[in-house]
């Protein structure tokens, strides 16, 4: 069996219109992700706790604010980040 262990991103929002979007990331190593994909300032994400802040894009522009959560392994429902 052949294992991959590079981050995958999916949409988990359901289908349908709706007030939320959801995207899903999972894998090893994911925090360098959130830092690029959101404004932390220099801090990370708290395992477990939904942190309000802005989701950039690649110049740093704002695209939108949200809520981020971040399970860390083996405390989520892949086992991974």
């Amino acid at each position: 069996m052949i294992s991959d262990s590079s981050p995958i991103a999916a949409i988990a929002t359901a289908p349908g219109r709706g007030g939320i979007g959801v995207v899903r990331i999972s894998g090893k190593g994911l925090m360098p992700i959130a830092r690029a994909v959101c404004r932390l300032d220099g801090r990370d994400l708290k395992p477990r706790h939904a942190s309000y802040l802005d989701f950039v894009n690649a110049d740093g522009s704002v695209i939108d604010r949200g809520l981020a959560l971040y399970f860390s392994a083996p405390n989520s429902y892949t086992g991974e980040e």
